[in-house]
């Protein structure tokens, strides 16, 4: 979907194709036809952008078969859907039973995250739109916090820096740019916007910079206000932002609200929970781990990384971080200009939803995605951008 800014320029809006994971370019054409077709009929547009996740098999088989990428492109055509960004968090297994840490690996000291990250960026040259010439990539913040020390670090700059000479050099072939935006997540090295802005300062390059996720900034206690100043007042990029809001709890010490917690609390994705105290932020890796009552205070609200259904919040007594979201995208996209012009709807977890808020049939699950984007575009035209044929 295209929005027209008052400044004339173009901001597009996709939903990331992480919810229905494939780890095969045979499960993506079939996520195309069983999944994105479906959500754009719902919506009654000619064309749909979605932001494409492609696993590393997937990715191989597109840069070492270029019949099979032109197959891609003209299949995307022929269903009325565009890509302008990727995913590129998850390197693969994003649909296994537990999922987990894993998402973090390879990190950014590995070669293997340089070269799927680097696949990607021709990738999406590709495939971008004829009257597009930006592409943007999402990636995870350099790596967990954990065994990572300054020779890491050192490591993944020195990536990140190669990466950039790349990017360069796909541009003078192809006069497509590509940018590459570090997704803050708690838990991880860069953790928050204010995490983020030291190493990309220092890093100094226009094709890098940061991805926001609204679920992840709400997570965090972030105000969006004060993280997006900030990012831009250090000459921060960011080439794209995740529409997405966060599981929030206001009395975590009530029974009920526990309980109501606790039907959160599932195996297959980390939902790593923070609370913000007198004494500062505090946290846990997961729910449940903040559920065994002996490690997180419970005097202030928590809010827990889980992506939970931007037009259905939970019911009483939880809701979600969709104020954050709202504060962010009118901040982003709301003034004389847009801050980024690439807008992701990213909620991945609606299979890992408490039961009886799961979408049991594909025409529910699309029936969900494209009121997800239906909020999205209302709130994109409140602002006063204008929807595009």
């Amino acid at each position: 979907m295209r929005f027209r800014h008052p400044d004339g320029s173009t901001v597009h809006l996709a939903y990331c194709t992480n919810v229905h994971p494939a780890e095969t370019l045979d499960g993506v054409l079939a996520q195309l036809r069983d999944h994105c077709e479906p959500v754009r009929r719902r919506l009654g547009r000619d064309r749909l952008g979605i932001g494409l996740w492609l696993a590393k098999d997937a990715a191989h088989a597109l840069t070492t078969d270029p019949s099979a990428l032109r197959g891609l492109r003209a299949e995307l055509d022929r269903r009325g859907l565009e890509v302008v960004t990727l995913n590129g968090f998850p390197y693969q297994g994003f649909g296994a039973e537990e999922v987990k840490y894993r998402v973090y690996q390879p990190d950014w000291t590995r070669p293997a995250r340089l070269a799927h990250t680097t696949d990607l960026a021709r990738l999406l040259a590709a495939l971008l739109p004829d009257d597009v010439t930006e592409g943007s990539v999402s990636t995870l913040p350099l790596a967990w916090r954990t065994s990572f020390g300054s020779a890491a670090a050192g490591t993944a700059r020195t990536a990140l820096a190669t990466l950039a000479e790349r990017l360069d050099a796909l541009e003078e072939l192809t006069g497509k740019s590509v940018r590459i935006g570090l997704e803050p997540e708690p838990g991880c090295v860069i953790e928050t916007t204010a995490d983020a802005i030291g190493p990309l300062t220092a890093l100094s390059s226009p094709r890098i910079g940061i991805c926001v996720d609204t679920c992840h900034l709400a997570t965090s206690f972030e105000d969006p206000h004060t993280a997006l100043d900030a990012l831009l007042a250090a000459g921060v990029p960011i080439p794209k932002a995740q529409l997405s809001a966060a599981l929030h709890a206001d009395n975590p010490h009530l029974p009920e609200v526990r309980e109501a917690l606790a039907a959160f609390a599932e195996p297959r994705f980390l939902h790593q929970t923070r609370t913000s105290t007198a004494a500062g932020l505090r946290g846990t890796d997961d729910l449940a781990e903040a559920l065994d009552g002996r490690t997180l205070p419970d005097g202030t609200p928590w809010r827990a990384h889980f992506h939970v259904p931007l037009h259905r919040p939970p019911a009483a007594p939880l809701t979600s971080t969709l104020p954050v979201l709202r504060d962010a995208l009118a901040h982003l996209v709301g003034g004389p200009v847009p801050h980024t012009r690439h807008l992701e709807v990213e909620t991945y977890t609606w299979q890992a939803l408490p039961p009886d808020l799961r979408p049991r049939t594909r025409s529910r699950l699309a029936d969900g995605i494209a009121a997800e984007l239906g909020l999205a575009r209302d709130l994109l035209t409140d602002l006063g951008l204008k929807e595009l044929p």
